[in-house]
């Protein structure tokens, strides 16, 4: 029995095959972050903008 599961734990360990998987879900993850630090300032700065342009014209219409 104790030689199987030492041949059985180094085949898991030799394993590579949910490798990929696990790396493109880490990509995943560190691009939503990224996003999610940009999105929001970039929303306020785009709305701070608008607000300028607005006050800047002239009332009336």
């Amino acid at each position: 029995m104790n030689i199987k599961f030492k041949q059985w734990w180094g085949e898991f360990l030799h394993d590579e095959e949910g490798a990929s998987a696990i790396e493109y879900a880490l990509i995943a993850a560190m691009v939503a972050l990224a996003l999610i630090a940009f999105v929001d300032p970039i929303n306020t700065a785009v709305a701070n903008l608008f607000t300028q342009i607005q006050g800047a014209l002239p009332a009336g219409g």
